[in-house]
């Protein structure tokens, strides 16, 4: 079966401090570099889910500064 365009899919094992290893396809397709904070999402329906960060750098900006989008 195919993957579309822009859609991958990895594996990663939990060693016995419940630390994962990100593949490294992933983590040059998604610029992660070491000491890079990642935020990890949480749904007990759902499951996990793990962001690009960009996705949220709007949100924080207008969070810890009180600008909204073209406000200064």
């Amino acid at each position: 079966m195919a993957t579309p365009k822009g859609k991958y899919a990895w594996t990663a094992t939990v060693g016995e401090k419940g630390q994962i290893v990100i593949p490294k396809q992933a983590r040059d397709i998604f610029n992660i570099k070491p000491g890079d904070t990642l935020l990890i999402l949480g749904d007990e329906d759902r499951g996990l889910a793990i962001p690009n960060s960009g996705a949220f750098s709007e949100l924080f900006n207008a969070a810890f500064t009180g600008e909204k989008d073209g406000e200064k």
